[in-house]
């Protein structure tokens, strides 16, 4: 009995010593000392010095955000691109950078937080013979966001932030625990939905362009009409950035509903943290001889990013990813 005893604690500890390090799908990287104004100032003069591409950059605009400033940046590397060009079209979501600089907690200071790259190769390029080296090159991207992020004043940080998964966890990612069912278990690749196909990459590219310019955004309280905020064409994809103001309303109040670290009467939303989990995404690529233009399924989409808001506001607020998505297809029916 001593030596089954023995080798369970054992086997048990052996578990913890070789269990993968969790990582953040978002990371912390600078907690600026200047405003918010001086800080998006410093970032945008470090970006135009360094190698990213900046593609778009724009403030989230929702009026329940209560003043609370956010503005979102949309990068790409030239040299991850070049890593990643031979990968699968519809991956390249993991290509695209997002950096967010944002007022939080009490007297509303500044930060700056990147939508993890090195998390987001591990869920996109799971399946690459190449899974290795992008993984690597991911890492390398990272740490020149934070090279560029360290020339802005502040205290400079690497701090992973929630929702939280290790290695095995994002390469599989298919849903978090018993909300795996309301992500239909699938993983990335499975859960992008298609709008439509095109015999062309530039009739598919126009569609979507005209039809979300000819679309409206109806405000915070009906999710109608969208707004592009990126275009950016990689080889054999293009990939388009859209929001409206009804989801940045909902994911950052429902996120800042379930938490209470970093709320106050003067930031009363900390769920805007999340910025960079925007925008949604339309991804139009070539698969094989098709042309086809997809978006990610919603619920699995919002289990990546908003997972701890808790399963309470998954189930309180159920509706809220079809509502997201039925929007997106509404626009492309024919």
């Amino acid at each position: 009995m001593k030596k089954i005893k023995s080798s369970l604690i054992f086997l048990l500890t052996l578990g913890f010593i070789f269990a993968g390090p969790d990582y953040g799908i978002f990371e912390k990287i600078l907690n600026a000392t200047g405003s918010f104004e001086e800080t998006t100032s410093a970032f945008e003069t470090a970006l135009d010095e360094s190698n990213l591409t900046l593609h778009s950059k724009y403030d989230f605009n929702s009026s329940d955000i209560d003043g609370q400033k956010s503005r979102l940046y949309l990068l790409t590397s030239p040299m991850y691109m070049k890593d990643a060009e031979n990968e699968e079209p519809n991956t390249i979501s993991a290509q695209v950078l997002r950096v967010a600089i944002y007022e939080y907690d009490s007297g509303r200071k500044t930060f700056i937080n990147m939508a993890n790259p090195v998390a987001h190769a591990m869920v996109y390029y799971a399946g690459s013979k190449k899974y290795n080296r992008l993984k690597a090159a991911s890492e390398s991207v990272a740490r020149e966001i934070r090279n560029v992020v360290s020339k802005v004043p502040g205290e400079v940080v690497s701090e992973q932030m929630e929702p939280m998964r290790d290695e095995e966890g994002l390469n599989e990612f298919n849903g978090d625990g018993p909300a795996k069912m309301m992500a239909l278990w699938r993983n990335w690749e499975e859960s992008q939905d298609e709008l439509f196909d095109e015999k062309t990459m530039e009739a598919a590219v126009a569609r979507v362009e005209q039809t979300i310019k000819g679309s409206e955004d109806a405000g915070t309280e009906d999710c109608i009409g969208w707004r592009i905020i990126s275009k950016i064409e990689f080889k054999d994809a293009v990939y388009f950035g859209i929001t409206n103001e009804y989801t940045e309303n909902r994911t950052t109040s429902i996120n800042s509903d379930f938490r209470s670290n970093g709320k106050s009467d003067d930031a009363p939303l900390p769920g805007i943290d999340h910025a960079s989990a925007h925008p949604m995404e339309i991804i139009v690529y070539k698969d094989g001889r098709n042309i086809k233009a997809i978006q990610y399924g919603q619920m699995w989409r919002m289990q990546l990013y908003y997972w701890d808001s808790g399963y309470a506001a998954f189930a309180k607020y159920t509706m809220i990813p079809g509502i997201i998505s039925g929007s997106i297809e509404d626009l492309f029916e024919d």
